[in-house]
């Protein structure tokens, strides 16, 4: 005879009676009581469980007083144990994270791969891990699968799956993109059975039913009925799951994995199974594969472990993170939180807690255990449940009463204009909403409701709309923080470096820190410390307020806002990484520039990013090295603006701060003058390359000319590369004709021709904008035309009609700001010195290039006795002779050698001309 005998007998009626025979429901109502008869004969006694459940955490608690096992086997990912002491240092709720940032044998995009569990205080799990760790010869063993196998699994179904959309959305702000494991996943995965549930609980969403409906009524149940209604709600769920198939093979592999581990454990110890507990979700219980059990028939075959590098931490967790990852509703967790505590102190329970955890209540010595209850054979507990009509609890006027007076001085902190009247509504209304959904005391689910109903307007004034002021009433978002020693150590020594700033840095919020580095040197080590963080974190975990870091300068005062407590988790996952941030740092920066979608400008931002904040030559060098090999294989100018502001910026902080320059440096120069030389003819006429990224090669080669020629470059290849130039657009043709001004291959005289040419051809005129913004371009490579185009743009202003030049005006504005935004300022500067001052001048203004201007005033006699001068302070004339090996003697100021100049003056009028340019 079986147990539930009597229970299947009366199923079977039951479906005989509601579906007009027995086919219909008998596989379903039969084989759920065969579900729970099955797990309640196992010889290893299965403790089924639901996640963050309080009631589940209660039952766990009794039980393990009660039973006091040798062994708990309990469904957490197997690699994960050695972290699980660390817990006593944090202060919950914490998420167990298992990290790999390199992987092999996993798709690359799916890098960086996480797998995180969170443990909160009113959960199950937690009382296992406390009571094991703290209690003498009690084992504890994972035998969920690795994090490894979580990833492998999870490429098999997507391989197996036609649809290739259902991969890991981005999840809580504290989890991040891990992906989540959880001990007790238990909600109907069958869509139409869940909204049949809460049509006619009268509830808005799953965790207010399972709050109602199972929480409640199983409280103060005891251990044999706990488990068998558990055992009936997991079976229930998983014979009304369709669902994806391959999700439930992934679901019945777990069950093969866990209970291969438990066999292979009993086998190779000396422990009883009656001597052990399994702890797993009510799901995972009410198993039917064949390897379930310790008599399972059937064996499984665990895969390898991929050769991915995995690396182990705790981070910080919180309520809003472990509903939003596990899709609970909002503030359902914080119920849970209370309603643990009201059930501890309801039912006199002393819950287990790690010895020394952080935030935990203060005891002076762990309650000891009674003696072990003996073993006692179940019986029928489930039949009697099932009948026992629902137990109304009686309204608690003076919790409900408080309620409402809280939440109303709550709302008024934040801006709300609530009052007395609005407590009273809120009471009232809560007891008519229970009573409407068919229960006597409201719930916090209720009281929540009549809140907003009674509260919230249509604006929120404050920061915090009402349901949010609920949640933090009734429990709050518990935020959770991993303690120092738990820390990894590239974390520890952070926060060891930092201690100078004399802050509290893991409190969450943002702390100022002042640096005076002038008047502690000390304090520099912090500096660059704060600005590796910088580079390193997310944005807000180091912010700088006031001080810049620049190549060749120290710092002298600094001011920041730090939120490093707040950022936690990313400076424990910054230490998956290495064990310092310079090392860290200096993976990411080879990483960057051995990426195979690095440029030459990215290359060459790791360059400098190695030079300002790891003031590392080597590390410079070795990168300098892979941007010389980029560069060489770059066959587009797409980056050239940027390879062009940072080899400047990078030339200048050599040239003063080494007594010469780095040979990769030489190197690049040489390389870059001959590849843009060789790119140039094309880069002109390519209609995707634009005119901003051919000034910028040849900014490159009219700004590194002198360096290449020295290094055995060759400047016809420039010439000859301009020469061969012809492009068609006009902004690349004003642009070439710069370039030809540069090289002097044509003079400013017949520019200007070619540009009046232009402004005469009615048919030019309406591109001639596009002209002047290739001449704005030209600025950057050929800085001295900047006065001709000052001059350019004044012919167009003083040459065209009103008709022509007001419909073209618009189009001259939008086309400089778009081209040549940057360099805009060089025309106001110029156009400031040459155009009058006063409005009452403009009228008499003559241009200096116009025919009508005044011939210079001519120069003043020279006067020979000016040249006195020398003779007075012959110093460095006698150093000059001395270097070219002249000897001489000073004459007596009659100067007649003075005639050398008037009779060579060409290089005194050269550079007058420049001069006056």
């Amino acid at each position: 005879m079986s147990t539930f005998d009597a229970l299947r007998a009366q199923l079977r009626d039951a479906a005989v009676t509601f579906a007009d025979g027995p086919d219909a429901l008998d596989e379903i109502l039969l084989g759920m009581v065969d579900d729970v008869d099955r797990a309640m004969r196992e010889r290893l006694e299965i403790f089924p469980v639901c996640h963050h459940s309080p009631a589940s955490a209660l039952a766990m608690a009794r039980r393990l007083r009660e039973k006091q096992p040798r062994v708990i086997y309990l469904e957490l990912c197997e690699d994960m144990a050695p972290l699980l002491t660390e817990l006593r240092n944090c202060r919950l709720p914490v998420a167990v994270q298992a990290f790999a940032s390199e992987v092999d044998g996993f798709p690359p995009d799916w890098a960086p791969l996480s797998v995180v569990a969170p443990i909160t205080e009113a959960s199950a799990e937690y009382q296992a891990i406390a009571y094991a760790l703290d209690t003498p010869g009690v084992e504890l063993v994972l035998v969920d699968r690795s994090a490894d196998h979580v990833f492998q699994w999870e490429e098999l179904r997507l391989q197996r799956s036609d649809d290739q959309s259902g991969e890991r959305q981005e999840e809580a702000a504290l989890h991040g993109d891990a992906v989540g494991v959880e001990l007790g996943d238990l909600r109907p995965r069958f869509v139409e059975l869940e909204e049949h549930l809460l049509r006619h609980g009268k509830v808005r969403h799953w965790s207010e039913w399972w709050h109602q409906y199972v929480e409640g009524p199983l409280g103060d149940s005891d251990h044999d009925t706990y488990r068998q209604v558990m055992f009936l709600i997991g079976s229930l769920f998983r014979r009304l799951a369709p669902g994806d198939p391959l999700r439930v093979r992934i679901d019945e592999d777990r069950e093969r994995y866990m209970w291969t581990r438990i066999r292979e454990h009993l086998a190779a110890g000396e422990t009883a199974p009656e001597d052990c507990l399994y702890v797993c979700g009510a799901f995972h219980a009410a198993s039917q594969v064949a390897e379930f059990g310790l008599d399972g028939t059937d064996t499984f075959e665990i895969s390898p472990r991929s050769g991915s590098t995995w690396q182990y931490g705790l981070i910080p967790s919180s309520h809003a993170a472990i509903e939003a990852q596990f899709g609970l509703a909002p503030g359902s967790v914080s119920i849970a939180a209370t309603e643990w505590e009201k059930n501890l102190k309801r039912t006199r329970t002393t819950a287990f807690q790690l010895t020394g955890q952080v935030g935990g209540k203060r005891r002076r010595k762990p309650p000891a255990l009674p003696d072990p209850a003996p073993p006692t054979t179940p019986a029928d507990q489930l039949t009697g449940f099932l009948q026992r009509p629902p137990v109304l609890d009686t309204l608690d006027e003076a919790e409900l009463l408080s309620w409402s007076v809280n939440v109303v001085h709550a709302a008024r902190r934040n801006g709300y204009l609530a009052s007395t009247a609005d407590a009273i509504a809120v009471f009232e209304t809560s007891i008519m909403l229970a009573g409407m959904r068919d229960r006597a005391k409201p719930t916090p689910y209720d009281f929540q409701d009549a809140a907003i109903t009674c509260i919230e307007k249509d604006v929120v004034p404050g920061r915090r709309d009402v349901r949010r002021i609920v949640e933090t009433m009734l429990g709050g978002d518990r935020i959770g923080q991993v303690g120092y020693d738990a820390l990894p150590p590239l974390a520890r020594d952070v926060h060891d470096r930092l201690a100078p700033l004399n802050l509290a840095l893991q409190r969450r919020g943002v702390q100022r820190a002042l640096l005076d580095i002038a008047s502690n040197p000390e304090l520099e080590t912090c500096s660059d410390l704060l600005w590796m963080l910088r580079y390193l974190l997310p944005q807000g975990a180091a912010r700088p307020i006031m001080g810049q870091r620049q190549l060749g300068e120290r710092p002298i005062q600094e001011s920041w806002d730090l939120a490093l407590g707040t950022h936690q988790r990313a400076l424990i996952e910054l230490g998956y990484e290495g064990v310092s941030v310079e090392q860290v740092l200096e993976q990411r920066l080879r990483r960057s520039a051995y990426d195979s979608r690095a440029t030459a400008a990215s290359v060459l931002a790791t360059v400098e990013d190695a030079l300002l904040y790891l003031r590392s030559g080597r590390l410079a060098a070795e990168l300098g090295t892979r941007a010389l090999e980029v560069l060489a294989a770059e066959r587009s100018a797409d980056g050239a603006p940027e390879v062009l502001r940072r080899t400047r910026r990078l030339l200048a902080f050599y040239r003063t701060s080494e007594p010469t320059l780095p040979s990769w440096i030489e190197q690049f120069v040489k390389v870059g003058y001959a590849h843009y030389c060789t790119l140039l003819p094309t880069a002109f006429t390519d209609e995707h390359t634009s005119v901003r990224q051919v000034a910028a090669m040849l900014g490159f080669l009219f700004d590194m000319e002198s360096l290449a020629l020295s290094l055995g470059c060759d400047r016809t290849q420039l010439e000859l590369a301009v020469s061969q130039s012809h492009p068609e657009d006009p902004a690349a043709v004003a642009l070439s004709w710069a370039a030809k001004v540069q090289l002097g291959q044509l003079s400013r005289a017949e520019l200007r021709a070619r540009c009046d040419k232009l402004l005469g051809n009615p048919l030019v005129l309406p591109a001639y904008p596009q002209y002047l913004s290739g001449f704005v371009q030209a600025l950057e490579p050929v800085p001295s035309l900047v006065r001709f185009v000052v001059e350019a743009v004044s012919h167009a202003f003083a040459r065209l009609p009103d008709h022509v030049l007001l419909p073209w005006l618009p189009t001259l504005i939008t086309t400089v700001k778009a081209g040549g935004a940057e360099l805009a300022p060089l025309l106001t500067r110029e156009a400031d010195r040459i155009f009058p001052g006063r409005l009452a001048d403009l009228d008499a203004w003559v241009p200096p290039w116009s025919d009508d201007a005044p011939a210079p005033a001519p120069a003043p006699a020279r006067r020979r006795q000016g040249v006195a001068l020398l003779s007075r302070h012959p110093a460095t004339c006698d150093a000059l002779a001395g270097l070219l090996g002249c000897d001489g003697t000073w004459d007596d100021g009659d100067a007649a050698g003075l005639d050398l100049l008037d009779r060579h003056p060409a290089t005194a009028t050269a550079l007058t001309e420049l001069l006056s340019r």
